[in-house]
């Protein structure tokens, strides 16, 4: 186990664990502890990681931003909202929805405000039956941020958006579930072995071809049918030159399960 202040972190073969690691702030979440979590991805991509997950420590997966000073050097919410987004929460965001190895978010409890896109940025949502989701910021005269409201709307819809957003109430698991924003519903107890289980799988598949996936399913959210069939066709003369490819199509012939190994 490794890690700084804010985030620890873990490795089991090819997969990465960060957990946020404020558990008595319930992993607010500060400038720092996008660096920290920035810095774990780099140097979990260098060591070979081929799937990460994102949880958090406690009770909570994460309430969204800190907006209390700590004195311990994090001042509290800076006058310009805007700045601190574009310098902490919007390049984090980017970062995770650019990357070239996927994400399984395992919902340690309930998530709020910029945790919540923190969640919903996962390729995988594992959510534990006892947590909810939050967007809470009209309560405070704010509106959502780190992307929570893209990822809301593109997932359930303009009208469950905004019962979400004006509203400012807690949507369960189950309701969660049904309207799309998460993948999976468990138990409680069973959430850090379902997410677990689920990036190990991913971890051993055409790791090329998952990167390419990830970012294709993006791209056909905000373009039209002719751009997304335009895309497909580039990805598969990509990936159709691959080794993993060749191997599936060679297992395919010897009646076997095909051995990838980070193609």
């Amino acid at each position: 186990m490794a890690g700084g202040g804010f985030v620890t972190v873990t490795s089991d073969g090819a997969v990465t664990t960060l957990a946020l690691a404020r558990p008595d702030k319930l992993n607010a979440l500060t400038p720092g502890v996008f660096h920290e979590l920035s810095a774990a991805i780099d140097a979990a991509i260098a060591n070979g990681a081929r799937a990460l997950v994102l949880t958090g420590e406690g009770r909570f997966f994460s309430s969204g931003a800190d907006i209390q000073p700590d004195g311990a050097g994090y001042e509290g919410l800076p006058d310009d909202l805007g700045e601190l987004l574009d310098g902490a929460y919007n390049p984090f965001t980017r970062k995770l929805a650019a990357l070239d190895i996927p994400i399984v978010t395992a919902l340690n409890g309930p998530a709020a405000g910029a945790g919540l896109s923190l969640a919903l940025l996962g390729d995988v949502v594992v959510m534990g039956e006892g947590g909810y989701l939050l967007l809470a910021f009209v309560n405070i005269g704010l509106a959502p941020d780190a992307g929570a409201t893209w990822l809301v709307a593109r997932s359930a819809g303009r009208a469950r958006a905004l019962e979400m957003v004006l509203l400012g109430e807690r949507m369960g698991a189950e309701e969660a579930r049904a309207c799309g924003l998460v993948t999976k519903v468990v138990p409680d107890a069973e959430v850090a072995a379902t997410a677990q289980a689920i990036a190990a799988r991913l971890a051993a598949g055409p790791s090329r071809a998952i990167g390419m996936i990830r970012r294709q399913v993006a791209f056909a959210l905000d373009h039209d049918l002719d751009a997304v069939l335009d895309h497909e066709r580039d990805n598969q003369r990509q990936l159709g030159r691959t080794a993993a490819f060749k191997e599936a199509i060679a297992a395919f012939a010897e009646k076997r399960k095909p051995t990838f190994t980070g193609q």
